[in-house]
């Protein structure tokens, strides 16, 4: 018998689990899809994740739909009306780590990387045995802690191994859908 392992009872948390969590972005010379969900969750730290699935569409609004080229020319008068925007979450770090992390997307892609490759080069080995219940599953890996010093050498904020090993989940670079989940890709 198949289940959502989470999400069920809300139609946007439902259509996120079904669609999006786990899946790999669409490719892009831009990344702007992948520097979104980067960004959702550092800003997701501390919180819960229908929190900002219900403030996306303002985080979007709010970060000129998160183009790494647009954010990261972002002065302190745009810190300052990011603050005063009450659809998103108003926390300065988060905000000014949005900021310096476009800008150091940008830098790695004046450098002719990917921060898709960053990730890729950080994926673990596929679990033997699938995760039954969310006890099973790590809230960071020996990968993720790999990923988040790799990030904050590349000048990365706010990425640390929970936040990357979340992001990891996510983007598809570890298939974390419980066993027995409709989802499950593997």
């Amino acid at each position: 018998m198949s289940f959502r392992c989470f999400g069920t009872g809300d139609p946007l948390y439902e259509a996120y689990h079904d669609t999006e969590w786990g899946v790999p972005p669409a490719a892009s010379d831009d990344e702007r899809e992948l520097f979104e969900r980067v960004s959702l969750e550092a800003f997701q730290s501390g919180l819960a994740w229908i929190t900002i699935l219900r403030k996306r569409p303002a985080f979007r609004a709010a970060f000129a739909d998160f183009d790494p080229v647009v954010v990261g020319g972002f002065d302190d008068g745009d810190v300052q009306r990011l603050m005063g925007e009450a659809g998103i979450v108003r926390n300065r770090a988060k905000i000014e780590a949005t900021i310096a992390n476009a800008q150091a997307l940008t830098a790695l892609h004046q450098r002719g990387e990917r921060l898709a490759e960053v990730f890729e080069a950080h994926r673990p080995a596929a679990r033997p045995v699938r995760p039954t219940s969310f006890a099973d599953v790590p809230a960071t890996t020996a990968e993720s802690v790999a990923l988040a010093k790799q990030l904050k050498k590349l000048g990365f904020r706010f990425v640390g191994p929970t936040t990357a090993y979340a992001a990891m989940q996510a983007l598809g670079y570890v298939d974390d859908h419980l066993a027995g989940c409709l989802t499950r890709r593997h």
